[in-house]
């Protein structure tokens, strides 16, 4: 198990149902908060950046890292593999940050084997047909590919119910509200706020 002074927040959402747009507002917005970069074999797209959006390595470096368990959690999606790196979030919850992890359902069930106090949040699209209506406006995939995300999101949304919290992204202030409130609330749990409790409790 990782022990770890910072909170792990895990985000998961099905293709087009606006998780990206969610998260990278909720960085930027509440402090101490970053986002995990992830490990993986695909090739950077145009804009992409080395230690910033991934760390892009080959299926060599990959497989040694699934070996030496440097994964806390890893998956194969679109025949691309994707990992979280043990090392590194190791090293930013020791410095009491939180960290948010955007991963798919089958990595976030495994990370949670490891994590058993990760708070997993799913980020639901309003109805299948405005899902799809999103992925054709991005205007990025063909028929074909829209057919194996719609796929591939069923078979997502049938794993809401391994999550903690569940957000419609219908309105997006009000989902990303939602949304940072789960960060807030989680950070005044009693589980996290008891040691301070404690503190000044000595102090009567």
């Amino acid at each position: 198990m990782i022990q770890h002074p910072g909170n792990v927040f895990v985000v998961s959402a099905p293709s087009g149902a606006g998780k990206s747009t969610l998260t990278q507002r909720l960085v930027r917005s509440v402090p101490d908060l970053i986002f995990s970069i992830s490990f993986t074999t695909r090739k950077p797209r145009p804009g992409e950046v080395e230690g910033r959006d991934y760390f892009f390595i080959d299926d060599e470096r990959f497989d040694a890292m699934v070996r030496e368990g440097g994964f806390v959690e890893w998956v194969e999606v679109y025949g691309h593999r994707y990992g979280t790196g043990r090392d590194w979030l190791n090293g930013v919850l020791a410095t009491g940050l939180d960290v948010l992890l955007d991963i798919e359902t089958t990595g976030a069930m495994n990370l949670r084997k490891v994590i058993p106090d990760a708070r997993l949040i799913f980020i639901l699209p309003p109805s299948a047909a405005s899902l799809e209506q999103r992925l054709r406006s991005r205007g990025k995939d063909s028929d074909e590919q829209i057919r194996i995300r719609m796929h591939h999101a069923r078979h997502e949304l049938e794993q809401y119910q391994a999550y903690d919290y569940l957000v419609m992204n219908d309105d997006l202030e009000l989902a990303y509200h939602q949304f940072e409130s789960i960060v807030y609330a989680t950070r005044a749990s009693l589980g996290r706020m008891s040691p301070a409790a404690r503190r000044v409790l000595e102090g009567f």
